[in-house]
C-alpha cells in the first residue's frame, strides 16, 4: 500500500518519520508531506501566506504523482480539512482515507467553524503580531513552525461525490485536555460507513506512540493490488 500522510497544525512531514519507518519496514511506501509555508528554512513567501485551497492542491498533486492502484491518504488534526478537500476531488485514485485524531468536515467547514473556543483564542494569540502567521504554541517539537491564519479560516469545499466508495478510519487520541473531538469520535462510533479506533495517548499520536499507529495503518484492509516496495 502506499500512504500519503499530512501533519496537522505548526508541523511537518518530518512528525511522521517513525511511522513511516516502520511502515517502510513492512513494505510500504510512505509519502509524509509537509504543507506550504511549515518548511523548516522557512514558508517560501511570509507575504503570502498559503490557505487550505493551496494546501488541497499541494497534496492532490502529491496523489496525483503515485503509480499506485492502492493509496491510503491520512490526515492528523487540522489535515482532516485538507485530505477531505483531495478525497473530494481524486476518489478514484484513493482506497482508504484515514483520520488521525483530526477534523472531519462537511461542504463549507473550516479549523476556525470545527475547533473550540481554546483553540480559536490561540489561533488570535497567535497571530497577532502580524494577523497572517500563528505561532507556534508552548511545549511544541523546535522544528515546529509558524502556521498560515488563513488556512485554519478557510472552508472546505466538498461536492460529495467521492465519499461513499471510499474507507474510512478514524483513529482517535483519546481524551486529552481541550479536545475538540469526542463528540465527533462517538459519532462515528455509530456511524457503519466508519471504522473507529482508539489510540489512547493524546493528540500527537505520531510522536507518542509510533509503533501502534504503524501498526493499524500496516493492517488496513485494501480493496487493490500491493504497492509494496
Amino acid at each position: 500500500m502506499e500512504f500519503v500522510m499530512v501533519p496537522g497544525g505548526w508541523q511537518g512531514g518530518w512528525v511522521f518519520d517513525s511511522v513511516a519507518g516502520e511502515l517502510r519496514r513492512r513494505g510500504h511506501r510512505v509519502e509524509a508531506v509537509t504543507l506550504a509555508g511549515l518548511e523548516l528554512e522557512g514558508p517560501a513567501d511570509v507575504e503570502r501566506p498559503a490557505n487550505l485551497e493551496a494546501h488541497v492542491d499541494q497534496v492532490a498533486a502529491v496523489v496525483e504523482g503515485l503509480d499506485g492502484t492502492t493509496v491510503a491518504l491520512c490526515g492528523h488534526s487540522y489535515a482532516g480539512l485538507v485530505i477531505a478537500g483531495v478525497a473530494d476531488r481524486l476518489g478514484d485514485r484513493l482506497d482508504h482515507l484515514v483520520f488521525i485524531d483530526a477534523y472531519v468536515p462537511e461542504d463549507g467547514d473550516s479549523c476556525w467553524s470545527l475547533t473550540t473556543d481554546m483553540f480559536r483564542e490561540m489561533f488570535v494569540a497567535g497571530a497577532r503580531a502580524d494577523g497572517r502567521w500563528v505561532g507556534v504554541p508552548e511545549g511544541m517539537d523546535p522544528r515546529a513552525r509558524a502556521h498560515p491564519l488563513a488556512s485554519f479560516v478557510q472552508g472546505v469545499t466538498l461536492h460529495g461525490n467521492a465519499w461513499p466508495a471510499l474507507r474510512r478510519t478514524y483513529i482517535s487520541g483519546g481524551d486529552w485536555t481541550g479536545s475538540p473531538f469526542l463528540e465527533l469520535t462517538e459519532r462515528l462510533r455509530k456511524d457503519p460507513a466508519w471504522e473507529v479506533l482508539e489510540i489512547p495517548v493524546g493528540h500527537n499520536i505520531a510522536r507518542r506512540d509510533p509503533q501502534g499507529l504503524a501498526t493499524i495503518l500496516d493492517a488496513l484492509p485494501s480493496t487493490g493490488g500491493t504497492a509494496a516496495g
